[in-house]
């Protein structure tokens, strides 16, 4: 079974097309699906609920402790975490059970954005290599539970690179499989503070994470700058 989880946080914009999509997604299939909200004061829970769906409200904030809480509550044998605004493809239960059948513990799918951009379609060419620098949350993230548990998740101390060093973290126990396809993801953060921009950011806070920068001092500089 694969329980699929959603970390949400007024994400009203972008809830309904979600859930439409992983609907289709696991028509017909054995899945189910997580909704964890992180304190949302818009209408994100409202709408899930509208549309049949249970959300769970995390005890703690923060995307890390989210998954991790939506992790507690699956029954699923894999986990496979989504952002609210990224869309998968249709072929998405098949995917992982296609990975997880030629020994695969966890892996992820490319990236591609929606708007298209120019500058943006270069940064995503790069997710077709199996190189951590270029593994981030957007991309979705797929792990068997049991790997999952051994690492005890997420790093909740982290506010920011979460998703980067929990890969790090699960390769220690097997194979990463970069899928073909790719999951789309919104570029509405890239375009309201401008591609360029944002990309130096995050390239700047990569950098002061291996350098070992305090996340206080990461998450501070990242909140300033957006």
């Amino acid at each position: 079974m694969l329980s699929i989880i959603v970390p949400v946080f007024n994400e009203e914009e972008f809830i309904e097309g979600c859930i439409n999509s992983l609907e289709r997604a696991i028509k017909g299939k054995n899945a189910e699906l997580i909704f964890i909200d992180g304190g949302s004061t818009d209408k994100t829970t409202q709408i899930c609920r509208e549309l049949g769906k249970q959300v769970y409200d995390s005890p703690l904030k923060g995307r890390a402790s989210q998954m991790n809480f939506g992790a507690e509550k699956s029954s699923g044998d894999v986990l496979y975490f989504l952002h609210a605004d990224s869309e998968p493809p249709i072929s998405l239960v098949e995917d992982i059970q296609k990975s997880i059948d030629q020994g695969y513990i966890a892996g992820c799918y490319r990236l591609a954005f929606n708007p298209e951009h120019s500058l943006l379609k270069l940064y995503a060419w790069f997710t077709r290599f199996d190189v951590d620098l270029f593994r981030f949350g957007d991309q979705s993230l797929f792990v068997k539970k049991e790997v999952f548990e051994s690492i005890k998740g997420f790093d909740e101390d982290l506010k920011v690179m979460e998703d980067q060093k929990i890969i790090s973290d699960v390769k220690k126990y097997g194979k990463f499989k970069i899928m073909d396809d790719c999951v789309v993801t919104s570029s509405r953060k890239y375009l309201k503070v401008g591609v360029v921009k944002l990309q130096l950011i995050f390239t700047i806070i990569v950098i002061s994470y291996y350098l070992g920068v305090s996340q206080k001092v990461m998450s501070h500089f990242y909140s300033k700058q957006l």
